[in-house]
C-alpha cells in the first residue's frame, strides 16, 4: 500500500456497524475501499445521496450517481437520493456519526485548516464547515508531512481555520493521534518510523498512550 491506501484503510476501521458516515474529497474518499463486510454503515454525500458504496465496475457508470467528489458510486439497496436541503438538513441536524475530511493543517487544540492556503487559489470552503460542525466526530485523514517536507500536524495552525476545536482523531501514514483537551495523545505508529523521527517530523508536542500500538496494515 501507498500512504494514502493506508491512511485511507486505517480510517476505515473507525467505522461501526450502524453509522452514519460522511467522506470528504481525496484520500477520505478512499476509504470505502476497504470497509469491514460484516459491518452495515450508511455512506452519506452532502451533493444528496445516503446508503451509497464503491462503484461496482462490472456495471456501467452513471454519471447521475456521484459522490461529492464526483466519483462514480454505486447506491446500495435501500440508499436514497434526496435535496440539497434534506442533505445538509442531515448533516446540520447532528445525525452524522462520523465525518472525514483531509486537511492542510490540523493542530494539538483540534483546529482544522483545510480550504485555503494564504496566497494559493481560492476554492471555496464548500461543505466543510457545515461537516465539522455537525457530525459528532470528525477525523482527519491526510499524510503527515506537505510536499516541501513541512509538517501537517501542528501545535497551532497557520492557515484560515475551517473549523475550531472540532477534531476528534488524525490519521497518516505513519501516525494516529487523538486529540485531548490536554494536547495530542499519539495512539499508534508506524513500526517503520522511530519515536525520534516521527517527533521530527511533526510540529506539535504530543504524549505517548500507555497502551501504543503499531500502526500496521493487516
Amino acid at each position: 500500500m501507498n500512504s494514502k491506501e493506508i491512511i485511507a484503510w486505517r480510517v476505515a476501521r473507525e467505522f461501526k456497524d450502524g453509522d452514519v458516515i460522511n467522506l470528504g474529497a481525496g484520500i477520505p474518499n478512499q476509504a470505502v475501499k476497504y470497509i469491514d463486510p460484516a459491518i452495515k454503515i450508511y455512506l452519506q454525500s452532502e451533493n444528496g445521496i445516503v446508503g451509497f458504496g464503491a462503484h461496482d465496475p462490472t456495471e456501467p457508470v452513471d454519471l447521475y450517481s456521484t459522490d461529492a467528489g464526483e466519483n462514480p458510486v454505486s447506491i446500495n439497496p435501500g440508499g436514497s437520493i434526496v435535496d440539497s436541503c434534506s442533505s445538509f438538513g442531515l448533516v446540520r441536524g447532528g445525525h452524522l456519526n462520523i465525518s472525514v475530511l483531509g486537511a492542510m493543517q490540523a493542530d494539538a487544540e483540534g483546529n482544522l485548516a483545510n480550504w485555503l492556503a494564504p496566497g494559493g487559489k481560492m476554492a471555496g470552503m464548500g461543505g466543510a464547515m457545515d461537516l465539522v460542525c455537525g457530525a459528532k466526530r470528525v477525523i482527519v485523514a491526510m499524510e503527515h508531512n506537505a510536499r516541501d517536507g513541512s509538517p501537517k500536524v501542528l501545535q497551532k495552525c497557520s492557515y484560515p481555520l475551517t473549523g475550531e476545536k472540532v477534531i476528534s482523531l488524525i490519521v497518516t501514514e505513519i501516525a494516529v493521534f487523538e486529540v485531548t483537551p490536554g494536547g495530542l495523545v499519539l495512539l499508534e505508529k508506524s513500526p517503520e518510523v522511530s519515536l525520534d523521527a516521527l517527533k521530527a517530523r511533526t510540529g506539535a508536542e504530543f504524549s505517548l498512550s500507555p497502551e501504543l500500538k503499531d500502526l500496521a496494515v493487516n
